[in-house]
C-alpha cells in the first residue's frame, strides 16, 4: 500500500503514525495491497475553501475524503478490487480544539479522523441513524486496536 503524507502546515507529528494507522485499517478492511491513499493536512483557510466548494458550507471542518476509483472493502470470497482510494485531507487546528473536548491529544483525534476518512473512502457513511451506528462501531473498533497494538489508548 502505497500512503502519502503532505502536511502542509506548522504542525508537527509523527507522519509514520498517520501512515501505520491508514496502513492497518486499509488491511483490516481488505484494500488491495497496492491501493493509493494521500493524507493532507491543511490550515484553516485551505480546508475552508474545500468545505465551501465541495460540500456548501460555511467555515473549516475536521476532515473531508475525496474518494478515487470507489473501491470498497474486500471480501473473504473475492479479490479486492485495484486502484486509488483517494484523498483525505485534515486540519489540525480544528482537530486539536476537537481533541480537548474530548480529553485526549490531537495526535489521537488525528488518527480517529484518519480511520474515519478512510471509511467515508469505502463508501461508509452516517447519514442515517442504523448507517452512523455501523460506520462509528467500526469506527472505534479499527481504532482501538490499532491503538491498542501499538500500546496507546485513546479516550474515545
Amino acid at each position: 500500500m502505497s500512503v502519502d503524507v503532505l502536511n502542509e502546515t506548522d504542525f508537527s507529528m509523527d507522519e509514520m503514525e498517520l501512515v501505520s494507522c491508514a496502513k492497518y485499517v486499509m488491511g483490516e478492511m481488505r484494500v488491495h495491497p497496492q491501493a493509493d491513499l494521500c493524507i493532507k493536512l491543511v490550515d484553516e483557510m485551505a480546508m475552508e475553501v474545500l468545505h465551501v466548494q465541495w460540500m456548501d458550507l460555511p467555515g473549516p471542518t475536521d476532515v473531508m475524503s475525496f474518494p478515487m476509483d470507489e473501491l470498497r472493502p474486500g471480501r473473504e470470497e473475492q479479490e479486492p478490487a485495484e486502484g486509488v482510494l483517494g484523498d483525505i485531507v485534515m486540519c489540525p487546528s480544528v482537530a486539536a480544539r476537537q481533541a480537548v473536548g474530548a480529553g485526549h491529544a490531537t495526535e489521537e483525534e488525528l488518527l480517529l479522523l484518519l480511520t474515519h476518512g478512510i471509511l467515508h473512502l469505502l463508501g461508509y457513511d452516517h447519514d442515517e441513524p442504523e448507517a452512523e451506528r455501523e460506520m462509528f462501531e467500526l469506527q472505534r473498533t479499527l481504532l482501538l486496536t490499532f491503538l491498542a497494538g501499538r500500546g496507546r489508548r485513546v479516550g474515545r
